[in-house]
């Protein structure tokens, strides 16, 4: 496995330091500190903090992407890939209670700010959305797919929403538990209806 470049980097580090603070409150000196390199150095790999947000926001669309193949690739039947998606807030809660939802948080923030990049952040829902709305219709729900990912999107978002605000692990698993209740006790939708 080769070193990741310095490039590379810069995009893992900035990528943590707008998760953990924010992107309005990182500054290119945070970054350039620690990824342990000159500014001067920094400023040859990115000219503008929203060349490092593009960059960024590539990265996480990349991981996405090669999280929902695997999850295909890994589950036996779409109860068991969109319960792949749920069992997330599970694997994640101690950073979901400190920080949020990567995604959420991201969006949000440049939703506020009104950032030209906050339709790109939203994209990587959108990946979800249309993944999750797959597994729905392998599921027969048919026209209702979608509805269905919608509805499970946001219940995940809130309960990351509870969760950092009130940092309560068993607020995490006892929602994780409700929404797979829900899951497997989805009757098989069909089109046809």
């Amino acid at each position: 496995m080769t070193a990741p470049s310095t490039r590379e980097r810069i995009v893992e580090n900035a990528d943590t330091l707008f998760y953990e603070r924010g992107y309005e409150a990182t500054s290119f000196a945070e970054i350039a500190a620690a990824v342990g390199i000159s500014r001067g150095n920094f400023y040859h790999h990115f000219k503008t903090k929203d060349d490092i947000l593009d960059a960024v926001i590539s990265r996480r669309i990349a991981r996405t992407d090669a999280m929902l193949d695997g999850w295909q690739a890994e589950g036996a039947d779409p109860r068991a890939r969109i319960s792949c998606f749920i069992n997330l807030l599970i694997a994640n809660r101690a950073k979901i209670m400190a920080f949020g939802c990567p995604v959420g948080t991201l969006a949000s923030e440049l939703a506020k700010l009104d950032h030209v990049a906050q339709g790109r952040a939203a994209e990587i829902f959108g990946l979800f959305r249309d993944w999750l709305a797959g597994q729905f219709r392998a599921l027969g729900a048919g026209a209702r797919a979608e509805a269905l990912a919608m509805h499970l999107l946001s219940w995940s978002q809130g309960v990351a929403v509870m969760a950092a605000a009130f940092r309560d692990e068993s607020f995490i698993r006892n929602e994780v538990a409700a929404i797979q209740h829900w899951l497997a006790h989805l009757p098989e939708l069909s089109t046809d209806h």
